[in-house]
């Protein structure tokens, strides 16, 4: 059952004025009022509104962008520098006006937009905060309740009362971050605020975030962090160029977006129509059937010795970049022995193997395999070489095998492959093929397993019971 719409973004256009010189910036508008006035003779007033709009042009950073948001969703926005992502969140968290459409949010409002730009540099840390909270609508009495736990978070020291244009990075970012999220919001906007600070501060934010959301907190969430955006946001939404092409699941959102930026520049605007042409708004892979995330135990194959093969274990998500040269196939997984398997067992080694077809020459060729979560989330992977050290040169027409032998650390579940082939081109790494959600494997369960979690770390547990010690008064 639908729940309630705490964020309400209808046809939503922000456009910019680009003038084409200095001048025209100040007489442009000019000549646009004077073609107003109502006693000017009417070619005169439309000789002044030409020469106004001639001496700029429009452009839109967002153009009829609708977004529905419940109370409880972390929605992810992802899309290329420039796509709009961030004067969509400027203009949610009310600090730029719409130029057409509607916006409405409801409750209170917190944004991490650009961390402390609200921040008044002459004053302490401690005015700062009372300062923000205040324009946040707080009463004194809250003000003074809430300040402990920000200046706790915030960990600055003895910096606290002191003025803030002497604060280093650090110390800046964990007291603006600590202010907003201290301060109870309804909705909470983070434009890539999470990739600041040491690992834990990050940390800390993140375990805060969580807490936000347990709590039935909304939030839009801007990251180029692909494994960041699947493993906080329950949707996404993909920008491009001012548009919202899709919204749906976070991994197959990421998925057509790492597409997109990795599409050759005569093959993009084609990409932008498929994805155009879809559902609207929506992305439509088909999700993982259930029974590939909890499968009734009667459709089990049972393993015998290294596993077994699955031929209905196949990935309906897989999505296919386009090639620039080379061609990914005969993607498989197999036991030590060469057998073909897809139902692996604990703690045994097998081998990720594909070949790919050269059709064109292609310059320090390196590859690579990756395996995820049902979710998205990325557990790992290798590749064949460090940086610079691929193969010097691949001539067009060859054909190679890659094999990646790996021993199964993961506990029961499902899990996804990516296969994927990199080169220079024009002196920049860039995917010549990729292949998301090539394929798929499971891992069975054994009844007296003690490893938890995702990751089997073969650690093994040991309790020593030591003899009670007496009690000397008893004695």
């Amino acid at each position: 059952m639908p729940g309630r719409v705490i964020v309400d973004v209808s046809q939503l256009s922000k456009a910019y004025y680009i003038w084409a010189t200095p001048a025209a910036r100040l007489h442009g508008p000019l000549l646009g009022r004077v073609g107003q006035l109502p006693f000017l003779p009417a070619g005169l007033a439309e000789r002044c509104r030409q020469l106004s709009q001639g001496s700029f042009k429009k452009f839109y950073a967002l153009r009829d962008v609708s977004l529905r948001v419940e109370k409880g969703e972390t929605v992810g926005i992802v899309g290329r520098n420039g796509s709009g992502k961030s004067t969509l969140l400027q203009v949610l968290a009310g600090t730029l006006a719409p130029t057409t459409g509607s916006v409405s949010v409801e409750g209170r409002v917190t944004a991490l937009l650009e961390l402390g730009a609200g921040f008044a540099p002459e004053f302490s840390g401690r005015e700062n905060i009372q300062l923000n909270a205040a324009i946040l609508g707080l009463s004194p009495a809250e003000i003074e309740a809430r300040s402990p736990q920000i200046v706790a978070f915030a960990d600055v020291g003895e910096f606290i009362d002191q003025p803030v244009k002497t604060y280093s990075s650090g110390m800046y970012v964990r007291l603006a971050f600590a202010v907003a999220i201290n301060l109870d919001a309804d909705v909470l906007i983070v434009d890539e605020a999470l990739s600041v600070g040491d690992e834990a501060f990050q940390r800390k934010c993140f375990s805060r975030i969580r807490a936000f959301q347990e709590r039935g907190g909304t939030i839009l969430f801007v990251s180029h962090s692909a494994a960041a955006v699947v493993e906080l946001c329950n949707r996404a939404v993909l920008l491009d160029q001012g548009e919202l092409l899709l919204s749906g699941p976070p991994k197959e959102i990421v998925s057509h977006y790492h597409k997109l930026i990795y599409a050759p520049p005569e093959r993009a605007a084609s990409l932008r129509e498929e994805l155009r042409r879809r559902a609207p708004g929506e992305a439509r892979e088909a999700p993982s059937p259930p029974a590939v995330s909890a499968p009734p135990p009667a459709s089990l194959p049972e393993p015998d010795g290294d596993g077994e093969f699955d031929p209905g274990l196949v990935p309906r998500s897989t999505i296919s970049y386009v090639s620039l040269g080379a061609v990914i196939e005969n993607v498989c997984l197999k036991t030590t022995s060469g057998r073909p398997v897809n139902v692996l067992q604990r703690r045994r080694e097998y081998v990720y193997e594909y070949s790919v077809r050269f059709t064109q020459s292609c310059f320090n060729v390196r590859f690579g395999m990756l395996i995820k979560t049902v979710s998205g989330f990325e557990l790992g992977g290798a590749v064949s070489a460090p940086p610079s050290r691929g193969l010097d040169c691949v001539e067009a027409g060859s054909r190679l095998t890659v094999r990646f032998q790996f021993r199964c650390l993961l506990v029961a579940g499902t899990y996804f492959l990516n296969a994927g082939v990199v080169g220079t081109v024009d002196a920049t790494e860039t995917f010549l093929h990729r292949v998301i959600d090539v394929a798929m494997m499971r891992v069975m369960p054994e009844p007296h397993a003690l490893c938890t979690g995702l990751v089997d770390f073969c650690a093994e547990p040991e309790v020593v019971v030591q003899a009670p010690v007496p009690d000397p008064v008893a004695g």
